[in-house]
């Protein structure tokens, strides 16, 4: 069986189904494979439906849990949910593809994982005989936070609370939230960005406060440092390659490249274990908006908070902390925690770490990575709809810019995969401006506009908000955090 490891102390392992319920290690580590004994080419899926590539993928990464508990979660998951049959269509672009992984019920790439994660956490709770509640303590740039509420909402045994940046995330975004259903659902605003959002939620693993009020309660994640959100998020790369060896743009064994619009780290991480289990990828483009941390990063070697944050119209990617470059520094280092814990250690009390060359040429043999300002994403929003009508968002855009730098500064030929994370209506002002030039501040009245424009119609589940009821109105401090998740912790003991 994989055994998950803390990042920071190897000693401390979990089972793939302890992993889950856990999130996040006691010494604030992330649960990370010990080892990858785990062989799946991709002559294996070619031909086969979502469901059964990610049940094969995801009893293999999760060995713990027994191919009836597996298949009754990808069931339970990838079904009529999603607009899509093929959950994760891909569509050709002049110079590439368009992974759409935004086809689920909140219209972005988050519900891939997050449908799929809390059947997951409740059949790991079966296999433990458990009574006791999970209580998911969630940050969200944006997308993460809308689907963790879907996901979860009236789950058995779970409750959930979402923090996010009061200023940062897009009207669509934060009314998805804000009229969450759901008995079990809380939604909190902080004055602050997504990276104190992120601190809160880790810090409560190991405050004082917090541990003394989970009576009963254990706590978890939805982030991608759940390892039960970051192994679903595999599968979509072998999906992907098998399509393109379907439709005869290359041949079984030719190598891909994918493009990841990259805030977390988390949806590129998992394209680097779909490498190390047999994928045939050969490099994973890196794209970042103005917040370039991880531009820099792969550049220079060193991680630096010493930087100014940028409000972007790719909000989802407004992050400066990337919790799951962790885990790759882990795996880099050949499970090196004491080096990994030294480098977070470092993060936390200096605000940069370098990493040794060594590792770094380990990295960049399959990184490469590339920003792209405001400027340049509007107009390939613009450019890409003109001369191809196709309507992307703006992280997608991202990604898209990143590509067209990478193949012009290397000329590679490659079949290029751009992971497209999110409808366009969920961004519906900037995108309208980017291709109309239009300032229409209303959310409902740009999305109405760029329906008209496009010819593409609005997912459904993202026109209904204009007649939903806002729920969640309250916003706290940062400095409020860890005494706001105690007093929900008592709430959630409470019932």
């Amino acid at each position: 069986m994989i055994r998950y490891i803390s990042s920071r102390n190897r000693l401390e392992s979990a089972a793939p189904h302890e992993a889950v319920i856990r999130g996040l290690a006691s010494d604030g580590g992330l649960y990370t494979p010990e080892f990858l004994p785990v062989h799946i080419g991709p002559e294996e899926i070619i031909g086969l439906p979502y469901q059964d590539i990610a049940a094969k993928i995801l009893g293999a990464l999760m060995d713990d849990y027994t191919e009836e508990e597996i298949r009754a979660c990808v069931t339970g998951a990838y079904d009529s949910k999603f607009d899509s049959g093929e959950i994760v269509p891909l569509t050709k672009t002049e110079r590439g593809w368009l992974m759409e992984l935004w086809h689920g019920p909140t219209s972005a790439f988050k519900d891939i994982a997050l449908t799929i994660l809390p059947r997951l956490l409740t059949a790991a709770y079966r296999k433990e005989n458990r009574n006791d509640k999970v209580a998911i303590l969630t940050a969200t740039s944006g997308d993460t936070g809308k689907a963790a509420l879907s996901g979860f909402a009236d789950v058995e045994h779970t409750a959930i609370t979402v923090f996010y940046p009061e200023i940062g995330v897009s009207a669509i975004q934060k009314l998805q939230m804000a009229t969450s259903r759901g008995n079990n659902v809380e939604v909190i605003a902080v004055k602050g960005n997504f990276d104190d959002c992120q601190r809160m939620v880790k810090e409560a693993v190991s405050n004082e406060e917090v541990k003394a009020a989970c009576k009963g309660v254990t706590i978890s994640s939805a982030n991608s440092i759940n390892a039960g959100r970051l192994m679903p998020q595999v599968v979509y790369y072998y999906s992907s390659y098998a399509k393109l060896v379907e439709n005869g743009t290359i041949k079984c064994g030719d190598e891909v490249n994918f493009v990841v619009p990259t805030g977390n780290f988390g949806d590129i991480l998992a394209g680097y274990i779909a490498k190390q289990i047999g994928l045939p990828v050969k490099n994973l483009i890196c794209a970042s908006n103005t917040n370039n941390v991880l531009t820099d990063f792969l550049n220079t070697g060193v991680y630096s908070l010493d930087r100014k944050f940028h409000t972007t119209m790719s909000p989802s990617m407004d992050i400066l902390i990337s919790s799951n470059l962790e885990r790759l520094l882990f795996m880099i280092s050949g499970n090196d925690d004491k080096l990994t814990a030294s480098m977070m250690k470092d993060l936390k009390e200096k605000g940069s770490y370098s990493v040794p060359e060594e590792m770094m040429a380990k990295i960049r043999s399959t990184f490469r990575g590339y920003w792209t300002s405001e400027e340049e994403c509007a107009a390939v929003i613009r450019d890409l709809f003109r001369k191809e009508n196709i309507l992307i968002d703006t992280h997608t855009a991202v990604g898209q810019m990143a590509m067209y730098r990478y193949q012009d500064e290397t000329g590679d030929k490659t079949p290029c995969i751009v992971l497209s994370t999110a409808s366009p209506y969920k961004f519906c002002h900037d995108v309208l401006a980017c291709i109309s030039g239009e300032d229409i501040r209303d959310d409902f009245a740009a999305m109405d506009r760029l329906e008209e424009l496009s010819g593409m119609p609005v997912p459904s589940q993202l026109k209904e908000l204009r007649d939903l009821p806002v729920r969640f109105r309250r916003v706290i401090e940062t400095s409020d955090g860890m005494h706001v998740i105690a007093e929900r912790m008592k709430e959630i003991a409470n019932g």
